[in-house]
């Protein structure tokens, strides 16, 4: 497995089928045209500290095969509820938090959640069978490693998208911003 260890913490990744990096900024909120292409290191120095404002997430989006991803650190805009519905919308997303304390998945289709779960937690286990559960259960199993997070998690949606991610990936430049978390449009 390429090393993930940007998905080990503090970090909400989405995966969106099927739209470009500025629709799925505009779907979180944000106002594409202030995006700029930043590598890893200088799109953190945008983000360091909060703002008058509340909180602030560094947003970094790109686009992998038919898949757009964007990663967010030390936020969770795309772990909403909102946020989801609004980029699912006529289409498909796959979103993973992992914060201090709490990691969670979720599938959207269309508006619609069809999966929301903490891995590792069986009281928050779906009640349908046929789910991601099971996989990310024998992921998690297999990986062992507790500082992991929900790398091996990443690791199998991204297999699962056809995707790679890794942190060599996402550490060149990519369109990169920032949004108050209090500025996030409805």
């Amino acid at each position: 497995m390429r090393s993930l260890r940007w998905a080990a913490a503090g970090v909400c990744v989405t995966f969106t089928r099927g739209l470009s990096p500025e629709e799925v900024f505009t779907r979180y909120g944000a106002d594409p045209d202030q995006a700029r292409p930043l590598d890893w290191d200088t799109a953190l120095d945008l983000s360091e500290g909060d703002s008058e404002d509340g909180e602030v997430s560094l947003l970094r989006a790109g686009g992998r095969g038919d898949w757009t991803f964007c990663v967010e650190e030390d936020g969770d805009i795309g772990f909403w509820a909102e946020t989801l519905a609004k980029l699912s919308r006529g289409t498909e997303t796959y979103s993973v938090l992992t914060t201090d304390g709490l990691d969670v998945f979720q599938y959207w289709r269309d508006g619609a959640c069809a999966e929301n779960f903490e891995p590792g937690m069986e009281h928050t286990r779906p009640g349908r069978t046929a789910s991601w559960w099971d996989r990310m259960e024998a992921a998690l199993a297999a990986h062992g490693d507790e500082g992991a997070g929900m790398a091996p998690v990443v690791a199998l949606v991204l297999d699962h998208l056809g995707i790679t991610l890794d942190d060599d990936t996402l550490a060149g430049p990519w369109p990169s911003l920032t949004l108050a978390q209090d500025d996030v449009t409805a």
